[in-house]
């Protein structure tokens, strides 16, 4: 089965019935070593979504580690829009921290499963390949994934640690972005509203709303093209050109700025055109047409394989940080499409552009703790009415009397 590598989700899932978009699946009744949990799970993404029952299976690695692991496997029974036509995989690897998993927590990732039973450092690397390549492509673009360690022979340079701000998706903290080595000039805050992440299983980048404003027009400002139609923007139209010409260079590199280990210092990584201006579809004989690799979000910066095609990634769990290099696989007609540079002071930088209130599981603590006090208002009111002389209460007339059409029941709170 092809798995779709996932650092954006924490279950791991493979298709467990026939589906009309898949060409394999994992038939758990033919499994002498699958155990059922019997526990229904359903997992949503920011596109489609599945529902399965949770059990184990043992695992072997064809390469490195030596042995059998059991893990936790969920077979998918029902899902809409994750099975797409045309994909190529039959199940995805949540490599996100347990805060994610579902049903709960408690749930043990595969990868926690592994360093866990084989003993391997708390650390796994990934590179993807595929810049410039057309995004229809055959899907065997290469690319690695190193459980447990850093391969050398995968990055060229240094690596870059930028700090894990918390431990659920791999967020990390955003200084700045520039767009042709212009400063966008927005409060960093903007950046990580309300959080920025590092996630394989986004196809583009996605940005908050203010900042993807700010960068298209930075784009449109600085580009060679005068005119531009809005759809190309949004994603809905691609942009096509002769095949004899190459738009990219009509276009921007685009830079992000990351926290240093170091908090006083930054570094930068740097995508150049070829990685976000991608090729999608080829009309006639003359026309290649493209499409915009950057997106809009409504709740998050989302670094996703628009960017992390430019690079080798370790997400380093053991000591609390993302690492970015140079891959050498990002490379288009010879040319590298990706940089790092560094270091960079943060004098002119906010001492911390992540807000304080993290946006998942306290929102629900606040809301309960406001409830609760609503709660103790109404009760304390209660008390005060009971213990009110009988002479003194209100006597009710025919219009205080609460039925279906009364404004408490109407607006009540759901």
């Amino acid at each position: 089965l092809n798995i779709l590598v996932d650092t954006g989700s924490s279950n791991f899932a493979v298709a467990g019935v026939p589906d009309p978009d898949v060409t394999s699946y994992f038939n758990p009744e033919l499994s002498s070593t699958y155990r059922s949990e019997g526990i229904e799970v359903t997992v949503k993404y920011s596109q489609g979504s599945w529902t399965g029952v949770l059990g184990t299976d043992v695992i072997t690695m064809p390469k490195g580690l030596y042995g059998s692991y059991t893990i936790n496997i969920a077979t998918i029974l029902e899902s809409e829009n994750f099975f797409l036509p045309g994909v190529k995989w039959h199940g995805i690897l949540g490599l996100a921290y347990d805060a994610l998993a579902k049903p709960s927590s408690s749930v043990e990732t595969f990868f926690d499963s592994l360093v866990r039973q084989a003993k391997i450092p708390n650390i796994f690397s990934l590179q993807m390949c595929g810049a410039g390549l057309p995004v229809s492509g055959s899907g065997t673009n290469g690319g690695s994934l190193v459980l447990g360690g850093i391969e050398p022979s995968l990055y060229t340079g240094d690596i870059w640690y930028t700090p894990i701000k918390e431990e659920w998706y791999y967020q990390v903290e955003i200084l700045k972005l520039e767009v042709g080595g212009q400063n966008l000039e927005l409060d960093c805050r903007e950046y990580n509203a309300d959080k920025a992440i590092v996630d394989s299983g986004t196809t583009l980048l996605r940005l908050p709303e203010k900042v993807f404003s700010a960068v298209v027009q930075a784009i449109a400002r600085t580009s060679l093209i005068q005119e531009f139609s809005s759809g190309f923007w949004t994603g809905s139209q691609l942009a096509c050109w002769d095949r004899t010409e190459k738009p990219w260079s009509l276009f921007p590199k685009l830079s992000i700025y990351l926290r240093d280990e170091n908090s006083s210092r930054s570094f930068r990584i740097s995508i150049l055109p070829q990685l976000y201006i991608q090729p999608i579809l080829v009309i006639g004989d003359n026309l290649q047409c493209y499409r915009f690799g950057i997106s809009s979000s409504t709740n998050a910066l989302v670094i996703g394989a628009t960017v992390m095609e430019g690079f080798y990634v370790i997400f380093d769990r053991a000591q609390r940080r993302v690492g970015f290099a140079v891959s050498p696989c990002a490379e288009v007609d010879g040319s590298p499409v990706s940089e790092i540079e560094g270091p960079f002071s943060t004098a002119d930088v906010a001492s911390n552009c992540v807000s304080s209130l993290s946006f998942h599981e306290p929102v629900l603590w606040i809301a309960s703790y406001v409830l609760m006090s609503l709660c103790g208002i109404i009760l304390l009111v209660l008390i005060v009415l009971l213990l009110i002389p009988p002479r003194c209460q209100h006597r009710y007339t025919d219009n205080d009397v609460v039925n279906d059409e009364s404004s408490l029941v109407r607006h009540r709170w759901k």
